[in-house]
């Protein structure tokens, strides 16, 4: 029997698409469990990942506030990693985690407009689990695209549930949602939902689990909560409104519901008896945002280098394998999770795939009789490319450099208090090297081109761009810049909607993609306009738009392109 390699998956992609590529991954899986590969029971996995819940944001890690019995409960019987690092912020952390790789190898550079889109052609961990029999599913948070071919499900989640942009209640969210009673897309599709929003993505997640109960899943459970606004049903935060030491009772109650949930999750497990063959595993994809809640000591928060932006939580479990209440406290990133994962449930790593992560399997199971330092690279500013030495660090065991000037010995100073750089230039030497081999690597061959979304497929039809999918100039910011990078798949005509902020004079509209320009006259006070049966030739082009009224020029916040032929 024909093994197809990761490589040849990639060209099929590059063929037939996505969507045909799920369905001949599905097949070949078959084929693979069919011959013999799946006769032992591999284990299920849950990935649990909550959005900005800071290190110091578990009883179990020193708050002496908020209580958190559930998560404490499975650090204590599971593994934990004590020395894990995410990236400062939300999508390089999603875009590592998901690929093994440093987030700017696969397109992902910040948060904002096309900084957020993952390159169409990165291998996801669900991609591969689903290639060898794995049911997949994915409930909460993406923020690595919203429009086709970046979203979830064409990723390799063939069951997803979640909202637009990095946030619910951002611009490109759905209008109304406020975390309870939301509208979501369940996989490319709105649907509403009852309950509040971290009920809604545990309930899914165990609905998805019962369903595949009989077979390997791998379910991806990132919550929104409890990034802003801080909201939570009035029962888990009545304990903490009323304490003087509290900084927000809204995000305390939002961790009291997830810890809930979690704890759950968990009964429910046991109950389906899948609790000693699960693997998991809980995680925060950075720091906390806002200096002024307890961060176990550590210096820095969210967006920053310090080990406050970074070093987060993660204990996995898996009692059938692993034994309970150890701890590791070797360094470990994101880039991590996948190969330990990979490996832990028996699916081979792609032949070719290239990624920087390393398992730490040995570590977790105890028989790691030596494990070799590394170094582990941080970097995040606004901008495509990266700016050597801006806003970054390297870790190795023992010591850290940030910004190529500050040396920190983390053994004997975990707080950063201390620069040690004067006194050791030999380390600095050592880890300017290293960070600056790092970034060769990370920028060897990148062009930093953003990935097009596609127009005029079957995929996806409307397409709503939004301004988050901009493309702006260099740091540029405003509602007066950026313009949509596109690939139109199919040359026909198309009904074009462009909503925009709230005309403030009388004036035109106009948009251009694909040597198509269209126009209308607008009145003080419009918010649309719409252009029908517009034809528009196929191939990659640049969406721009202009409002020209009384005072500034602005370009629109949304444009549908819909099929009319």
């Amino acid at each position: 029997m024909k093994t197809f390699s990761l490589v040849e998956w990639l060209n099929l992609r590059c063929r037939v698409g996505r969507c045909c590529l799920w369905v001949l991954l599905v097949w070949f899986a078959g084929l693979a469990v069919s011959s013999g590969a799946g006769e032992a029971k591999r284990p299920n996995v849950i990935m649990i990942l909550i959005d900005d819940q800071g290190y110091g944001d578990l009883s179990c890690h020193g708050n002496p506030i908020l209580k958190t019995p559930n998560m404490d409960t499975l650090r204590a019987e599971g593994v934990r990693l004590n020395n894990f690092h995410m990236s400062p912020l939300c999508s390089p952390s999603r875009a590592a985690l998901m690929t093994g790789r440093h987030c700017r190898k696969v397109g992902v550079q910040g948060t904002n407009y096309t900084e957020q889109h993952m390159a169409v052609e990165a291998v996801t961990m669900a991609d591969i689990f689903a290639a060898n029999g794995y049911a997949t599913g994915m409930f909460g948070k993406w923020h690595l695209g919203d429009r086709y071919p970046l979203r979830p499900m064409d990723r390799g989640f063939a069951e997803t549930v979640t909202f637009l942009d990095g946030a619910v209640s951002t611009i490109p969210d759905h209008w109304g949602n406020r975390y309870f009673d939301d509208t979501y897309w369940h996989n490319g599709r709105p649907q509403q939902y009852k309950g509040y929003c971290t009920d809604v993505w545990f309930g899914l997640a165990l609905e998805f689990i019962e369903k595949n109960k009989d077979r390997p899943f791998f379910c991806y459970l990132p919550t929104n909560a409890a990034h802003a606004p801080y909201l939570a049903p009035e029962r888990y935060i009545q304990p903490y409104e009323k304490d003087p030491r509290v900084p927000n009772a809204g995000f305390y109650g939002m961790i009291a519901s997830l810890d809930e949930n979690l704890g759950a999750l968990r009964k429910r497990l046991v109950e389906l008896g899948l609790d000693k063959n699960t693997i998991l595993i809980f995680m925060t994809d950075n720091g906390p945002t806002g200096s002024v809640r307890y961060n176990a000591g550590m210096r820095g928060e969210k967006t920053g280098a310090y080990q406050g932006g970074i070093r987060v939580p993660c204990f996995v479990r898996w009692p059938a394998r692993w034994k309970a209440g150890r701890k590791v406290d070797r360094i470990a990133a994101h880039i991590d999770i996948m190969p330990t994962l990979l490996e832990a449930s028996g699916v081979p790593l792609p032949a070719g795939l290239k990624i920087d992560g390393r398992s730490v399997l040995p570590l977790a199971e105890g028989r790691a009789a030596s494990w070799p330092d590394r170094m582990l690279f941080t970097q995040w500013h606004r901008g495509d490319r990266p700016e050597p030495f801006r806003n970054c660090a390297v870790r190795t065991q023992q010591y850290k450099l940030i910004d190529g000037k500050e040396l920190y010995d983390l053994e004997a100073d975990p707080g950063e208090k201390n620069n040690i750089a004067a006194q050791h230039p030999e380390i600095v030497a050592r880890l300017r090297k290293g960070y600056e081999e790092w970034l060769a690597d990370v920028s060897a061959g990148h062009n930093y081109v953003p990935p097009r979304i596609y127009i005029g497929t079957t995929h996806e039809d409307p397409v709503v761009l939004t301004r988050q999918d901009w493309r702006v100039p260099a740091e540029g910011r405003g509602p007066q810049v950026g313009w949509w990078e596109v690939d139109v798949k199919r040359a026909a005509k198309y009904d074009v909607t462009m909503t925009m902020e709230p005309a403030l004079g009388d004036g035109e509209a106009s948009f251009e993609l694909n040597g198509a320009r269209q126009s209308a006259a607008v009145r003080k006070g419009d918010t649309e306009c719409r252009f029908n049966a517009v034809p528009i030739a196929a191939g990659p082009g640049r969406v721009t738009t202009r409002i020209k009224t009384s005072g500034a020029d602005r370009g629109a916040r949304f444009m549908e392109f819909h099929s009319a032929s």
